[in-house]
């Protein structure tokens, strides 16, 4: 398990600006946590380097990039041994459509976050990812009939 990154308020303050968006000029942050400009840039250039802030993206609205479909496809697998989960993970770690994976307990194995153009697009990666890999017994595909909510923001205050 990965240890806790040591955060003070000053660096909480900081990741719940840049989570809602990472656009904002570092001096405005800094007016915002009553700390120096300079004082945000080291903050932030720490916090890359210890891994806590590890990507500074653009979200994009797939439906505007001809994405509109978005399914919850819950995977089970037949052997878990190593090399095979290893392999499995790799196939949706190099599928673009696949936006999440997560690996759960349950009925299912793994859960993944899928978007694609359209069913038959649906339909051939399902092919690739799930009935051309024999260690794949069984999936379930959810198909989302609305966004309401989506994000990586992380409720960082617990108080």
């Amino acid at each position: 398990m990965r240890k806790t990154a040591d955060l003070d308020e000053f660096d909480i303050a900081i990741l719940e600006i840049l989570q809602k968006d990472s656009d904002v000029p570092q001096r405005q942050i800094g007016e915002l946590v009553h700390l120096s400009a300079a004082a945000v840039q080291r903050r932030i250039k720490r916090m890359q380097a210890d891994g806590v802030i590890q990507a500074t993206i653009a979200i994009i609205d797939p439906a505007s990039v001809a994405l509109p479909i978005t399914i919850v496809v819950e995977v089970q697998i037949a052997d878990e041994r190593y090399d095979l989960l290893n392999a499995i993970k790799r196939s949706f770690l190099q599928a673009p459509e696949v936006q999440q994976c997560y690996q759960v307990t349950g009925e299912a194995d793994f859960v993944l976050i899928v978007v694609v153009a359209d069913m038959p697009a649906y339909q051939e990666l399902s092919r690739r990812l799930f009935h051309d890999n024999p260690n794949v017994t069984k999936f379930k595909s959810l198909v989302t009939m609305d966004r309401v909510k989506t994000g990586l923001s992380l409720p960082l205050r617990r108080d």
